[in-house]
């Protein structure tokens, strides 16, 4: 049996993944799964990825935020809202930590990948197989749409992650599509459910029968630890990260909340300063 450890949107939340990582440690797992969005908005850069190359991933996804991360840093993304400030601001810090052999294996990454497992043939996605952004597999979308997760790919099954919420579900076909949730960023529309900030996984088991086994994992870890962590790091859009930690919600596209943010620090005048820098 191969007792499989799957890892998506940590988004530099790095107090999260050691936590995460104690957890599948004392599991024994056999393989480790990295679905994508590692980084950004919290503080965590370099240190993350070399936790997770400490467990010798054997998928390693490119996510949506890794693209951001990617672009940005590059000076590349064109700012024609304050969200596009926002991702620019945060990948120029984030980059200059990680340096350029970081940054070009996140490049190298595929945004999916088909493999087998036992009698299984699994695709492994960010998102969409072709697209790791959007949200068209938001856990309340139609069936049509999470059966797009398979169209055109001979599987029996699909893990995709970017949603940040843990989920099993079938397509009409009824081949299983799972999401082992969000390490960083866990979130809920029901007010209950978002009250658990806990770091998310998902542990899937398959032996020579097939799924001998599925199980959505919660891990606490210390939230002040990690605002800590992003104070001392000086991080920009700190304020919005702190209530990311306390309550769950982000504010990614909240364009007149991020307007003020880019505003009041000055952050566009720095971000097109880097981009003319850039060229």
């Amino acid at each position: 049996m191969a007792k499989i450890a799957i890892i998506s949107d940590i988004h530099g939340n790095l107090t999260a993944l050691e936590a995460v990582i104690a957890d599948i440690k004392a599991k024994a797992v056999d393989e480790v799964w990295v679905l994508g969005d590692i980084l950004m908005p919290g503080p965590g850069g370099k240190q993350i990825l070399e936790l997770l190359h400490s467990l010798q991933p054997t998928v390693f996804i490119r996510g949506n935020w890794d693209d951001l991360l990617l672009h940005g840093s590059a000076g590349k993304i064109e700012l024609t809202k304050p969200s596009h400030v926002y991702f620019s601001k945060l990948a120029m810090a984030c980059g200059q930590d990680l340096g350029q052999a970081e940054l070009e294996f996140l490049a190298k990454n595929p945004i999916q990948q088909t493999l087998r497992r036992g009698p299984l043939t699994i695709s492994v996605s960010h998102n969409l197989p072709d697209l790791n952004y959007g949200q068209k597999l938001y856990p309340t979308r139609p069936q049509t749409d999470f059966d797009a997760v398979l169209a055109g790919i001979s599987a029996d099954l699909a893990v995709y992650a970017h949603v940040h919420h843990q989920l099993m579900r079938y397509t009409t076909a009824e081949q299983i599509v799972l999401n082992p949730g969000s390490v960083g960023e866990p979130f809920c529309d029901w007010k209950k459910f978002q009250a658990d900030l806990r770091a998310q996984y998902a542990l899937l088991e398959i032996d020579d029968a097939g799924i001998g086994g599925i199980a959505f994992c919660k891990v606490a870890y210390d939230h002040q630890k990690e605002l800590e962590l992003a104070k001392k790091a000086d991080i920009a859009y700190l304020e919005l990260y702190e209530k990311l930690l306390t309550t769950g919600k982000v504010y990614t596209h909240d364009q007149e909340l991020l307007a003020q943010y880019n505003e009041k620090y000055g952050y566009e005048q720095e971000v097109r300063a880097y981009q003319n820098k850039m060229r």
